[in-house]
């Protein structure tokens, strides 16, 4: 990203953080239509949506491209002479507008970003907005009815930075929050907490804040090696970790450890944590995992999108805590997370926990699907699941 597309608007540029559920349909129009791809991302597709769109303004071609659009998404497109940002209408991704010296303006997806550039928070774009900024200024409107809010709880253990500012709140408290709760729901004997660096050191202070166990660093992290649970397949993964953590043995060894960390997807990253943990000479190691059980996939840009390939749809915690080699191990309850969060349950998306989705879900799809051979993407029928719908079992 971004991709680069020209249309009868002309050309731009388009960012995205989400991802569109119905984008192999709009695709097999546009292609019906004549259209040529030159990537296998949902972006392209909306790129050449909005290329394309009807309209006298990019609010009005804004606002008709969203309203064929259907799941979770951020854009930011830039043309020779406007910005414009989309944000869907039920805000699952975040986005953000800062002032820029009173003369500029930015938008992103955290309000760190602004914080870099030395820009000035003004406000978040609203789900189902759109915002257009050109030489007159800054203009928005409402062009899709907003839905419920279903922001992603995800955003507040692992994927917004701790110093980023969502819905008027500091996520570094929540997830300290997160820790302290935690420690009250799973506490264990221990020698140390450490936490797995960046996203649980928070999570990692408060457990030990709560406890009275001290904290420490134990592992140091690789800060030149990327997330590993979204690599894009299991090899890379196993040896992102082995890059990404070097265990401080002298720290380690002969302690108890309890080990904190955001959340368990696959299972197949965090047996790796505890065998080099154990290699440097940990007495025990005892995990907590400061988010609730993952057994739903996610269909919003999160790279979870089977469910067959998350450990907790599959194993019993006991059974999970076998997989991973530890002492002992145990997550964080969902009333415990929306304690820490702050955040009413109806206004945040849990589905990957809950299985409440907050708009219907009606094709699983794997991230490859445009990149098959004949192209035509391999439909899987699944149950059409809306919030209340949801088997949670």
């Amino acid at each position: 990203q971004p991709v680069h597309v020209k249309g009868t608007n002309g050309e731009l540029a388009l960012g995205h953080n989400g991802n569109l559920l119905n984008a192999d349909v709009l695709r097999d129009d546009l292609e019906d239509s004549g259209t040529d791809f030159e990537t296998s991302t949902d972006t392209e597709v909306a790129a050449r949506l909005l290329a394309s769109a009807h309209g006298s303004s990019w609010l009005q071609r804004a606002g008709n491209t969203m309203k064929v659009l259907s799941g979770a998404y951020c854009f930011l497109a830039a043309t020779p002479d406007s910005l414009i940002a989309m944000r869907d209408p039920y805000g699952v991704r975040p986005l953000c507008i800062g002032r820029l010296n009173g003369k500029g303006w930015v938008v992103a997806s955290e309000t760190c970003a602004l914080d870099h550039l030395g820009a000035e928070f003004v406000r978040e774009v609203e789900p189902g907005e759109v915002v257009v900024i050109d030489g007159d200024g800054l203009h928005a409107e409402q062009v899709v009815e907003k839905r419920r809010d279903a922001l992603c709880v995800f955003e507040y253990i692992y994927f917004a930075r701790p110093d980023s500012i969502i819905r008027g709140k500091l996520l570094q408290p929540a997830r300290a929050a997160m820790g302290r709760e935690l420690a009250r729901e799973a506490p264990v004997d221990g020698d140390i907490v450490i936490g797995v660096p960046d996203s649980a050191t928070a999570a990692a202070i408060g457990y030990a804040n709560e406890s009275g166990i001290p904290y420490t660093e134990g592992l140091v992290k690789n800060r030149y090696v990327g997330r590993t649970f979204i690599k894009p397949d299991q090899r890379l993964r196993e040896q992102g970790v082995r890059l990404k953590f070097n265990p401080l043995r002298e720290v380690i060894q002969g302690k108890r450890l309890i080990v904190v960390d955001d959340s368990i997807v696959r299972g197949t990253t965090t047996p790796k944590v505890v065998e080099m943990l154990r290699h440097a000479g940990a007495a025990s190691v005892h995990m907590r995992i400061c988010a609730p059980p993952i057994v739903h996939p996610c269909h919003f840009g999160i790279d979870m999108a089977t469910q067959w390939e998350l450990i907790a749809s599959r194993q019993e915690v006991e059974e999970i805590r076998q997989h991973i080699g530890a002492d002992s191990l145990a997550y964080l309850s969902l009333e415990g997370l929306m304690r820490a969060v702050e955040q009413p349950r109806e206004s945040l998306c849990t589905a990957c926990f809950s299985g409440e989705y907050p708009m219907p879900v009606q094709l699983q799809m794997d991230k490859l699907v445009f990149e098959r051979p004949g192209r035509r993407p391999r439909k899987v029928p699944v149950a059409v699941v809306a919030e209340g719908e949801a088997d949670s079992g």
